[in-house]
């Protein structure tokens, strides 16, 4: 594929941006989905593919950082985690079967649809957060981390997402600490990335140059999200990053 070179700088900025969504905050791997679907010409289904093949990597990295630093060692997260897991094994198929029955045109308004729910997610989170101190007592039922997961596959499946976008905000909302959350999602992220990757690949969707240039910086961005989420109160960057894809969702559902 052929792209100006203002294109790709673009395309690299937005994976670097969403690599550091992805382990500061959580919502951030739809960036790359956005700046392919706003930037190139491709399909709905080439899209997705391309933009899931990023996070397989993405995920590995993440797992691997929350896992140094302690949180993937924890049996509560641990139990998220497989049970997640185990519901990507089944959401994320569907997610890519439902891919391939939308046009352009409802590709653009259910991903507008996922960004606007995902921006007022975050804002609802960091609302629930201000209101109390208790940052949640961690303790979910099987049932319920087993329908976040479920959603949040289906989801990342049908939009090429790696799965924090989403599961971050629901499970902080359900009462998993924020840091536990995100050290869940990466996990279930390696197990929907690479599930949506066969899938896709089946279809001949993946454009495996473009993904190598928006998931290098991503990968990058996920190394700094990390840092930040550990080092730096991140509050002003989850309301900012709600303000802006709350502000994105309106001109991808007209892009379409």
């Amino acid at each position: 594929m052929e792209l100006d070179p203002l294109i790709l700088v673009l395309l690299g900025l937005f994976g670097l941006l969403g690599g550091i969504g992805i382990t500061a905050v959580g919502p951030g791997g739809v960036l790359p989905t956005i700046g392919m679907f706003l930037l190139t010409g491709l399909s709905p289904s080439g899209v997705a593919g391309t933009a899931i093949a990023t996070h397989i990597a993405t995920g590995a990295l993440g797992t691997a950082a929350f896992t140094r630093s302690g949180q993937l060692r924890e049996a509560r997260t641990r139990r998220v985690a497989v049970i997640l897991s185990a519901a990507a094994l089944v959401g994320a198929p569907l997610g890519v079967l439902f891919n391939t029955l939308v046009g352009g045109r409802g590709f653009a308004i259910l991903l507008a649809t996922a960004v606007a729910t995902t921006g007022i997610l975050v804002w609802v989170r960091e609302r629930r957060a201000s209101a109390s101190e208790d940052d949640g007592d961690g303790e979910l039922s099987p049932v319920l981390t087993g329908a976040v997961g479920l959603v949040v596959a289906v989801a990342a499946g049908l939009f090429g997402l790696g799965g924090p976008m989403l599961s971050v905000p629901l499970l902080v909302i359900c009462g998993l600490p924020l840091l536990p959350a995100l050290a869940a999602a990466q996990a279930q992220s390696v197990v929907i990335a690479s599930v949506g990757t066969a899938g896709y690949l089946v279809h001949g969707s993946i454009d495996w140059m473009l993904a190598a240039l928006v998931g290098v910086p991503e990968l990058a961005g996920v190394v700094i999200g990390w840092k930040i989420a550990h080092a730096v109160p991140v509050r002003k960057l989850k309301y900012a990053l709600a303000g802006t894809l709350l502000a994105l969702a309106p001109y991808l559902a007209l892009h379409g």
